[in-house]
């Protein structure tokens, strides 16, 4: 068994007032020289919700379903909450974790797939926090590998979609690769990053590397068991930055005007990126992909994020018994070919000299 002192819930964080909008979104876009008019082009999105991001509600409700679920199988972990871009930081529950005495963390990161912003700049921020705090060579922090294809993650989809098609009352033929007209049709959706972003998280996946390749895999696996036989796609979401660099396509704008002039009644968009209902989904998708299918005259229905879904969180805790019970990979649950995806070095093991530091897979 591996010995873990606290659980480390890390997330992207959010405002929680108008004041904190701003200064959030340089946090965010820190080192990029973006000036705050044209950040206010983002505000608005946030203004519109009083400022506030869903997000940090959302967390420390996952944070205390995981405090019960760990509770109720009795395994004695404190849970900590960190973010990257605002309160409180991955320094404040570092800090907060090696006072309690808890010096080896095990990280529970939102973010299920593998790219940079979601597991290689995870990993720089530990590396940084342990050299902000003065505990590299004291506290260590370890990952959850991601959990793309764990059934944790994609029973709460598979049940939405499955309720969902139903609602439409029509069970039209079709693929991921099929072109033909139906009246409804699933489309999963994505957080879209640059393209180079995409081929450097695994070129060895093919065309958009192991980003797309997860996604891709994750969509037919809930199409097969929840909508078998219904049409489905895959488009991004929430591009940002100079427009003249090339992130990954079709958007979800375009691909539900694609549709209606296909013949497509009914849109079932569904959100297989994301961990919450975050600022990203209720805005880019509840608001703006909602106001294009309704300008281009086909329905337009939503399945909801995993979130606090008790089959989640019970997922995310089994992940956590997967590291303590050190489970072989050939026993690690998985619902594609690609998976189980490896763990990932430890940060500041080489500094303890803990004895798992092998090389692993980071992006």
């Amino acid at each position: 068994m591996t010995a873990f002192d606290a659980i480390l819930l890390a997330s992207f964080g959010g405002p929680e007032g108008q004041d904190d909008v701003i200064p959030f979104l340089r946090n965010v876009t820190r080192g990029r020289g973006i000036p705050d008019e044209r950040l206010e082009e983002v505000a608005v999105h946030y203004r519109h919700n009083g400022g506030v991001s869903p997000i940090n509600a959302q967390n420390r409700a996952l944070k205390a379903a995981l405090e019960t679920e760990l509770a109720a199988r009795e395994i004695e972990l404190p849970v900590y909450w960190g973010n990257r871009n605002w309160n409180p930081y991955f320094a404040d529950a570092v800090r907060e974790a090696h006072a309690a005495g808890d010096d080896r963390l095990l990280a529970v990161v939102t973010s299920a797939y593998t790219s940079y912003s979601g597991v290689g700049q995870y990993r720089e921020n530990f590396e940084q926090t342990l050299a902000d705090t003065g505990l590299e060579g004291t506290v260590t922090i370890d990952r959850l590998r991601e959990f793309f294809d764990h059934p944790g993650f994609v029973a709460p989809f598979i049940e939405g979609v499955r309720d969902a098609v139903r609602d439409t009352s029509s069970r039209p033929a079709g693929s991921l690769s099929a072109g033909a007209a139906t009246p409804t049709h699933v489309l999963f959706v994505t957080h879209s990053i640059p393209n180079t972003a995409a081929e450097a998280s695994g070129p060895e996946h093919g065309p958009g590397g192991a980003y797309v390749a997860q996604h891709l895999a994750v969509a037919d696996v809930i199409a097969a068991s929840a909508a078998p036989g219904v049409a489905y796609s895959l488009a991004y979401q929430s591009r940002s930055g100079d427009p003249r660099t090339p992130w990954l396509e079709p958007d979800v704008n375009d691909e539900i005007r694609r549709l209606a002039a296909s013949g497509v009644q009914h849109v079932v968009v569904v959100p297989i990126g994301f961990v919450s209902d975050h600022m990203e989904v209720i805005w880019d998708l509840d608001t703006e992909a909602a106001e294009t299918a309704a300008e281009v005259g086909i329905g337009f229905s939503r399945v909801a994020t995993p979130g606090v879904h008790p089959a989640f969180v019970s997922g995310l805790v089994d992940l956590i018994e997967e590291r303590l019970n050190d489970v072989p990979d050939a026993e690690r649950p998985h619902l594609t070919a690609l998976g189980p995806w490896p763990d990932h070095a430890t940060v500041g093991a080489s500094q303890r000299g803990t004895a798992d530091a092998e090389p692993a897979v980071v992006r």
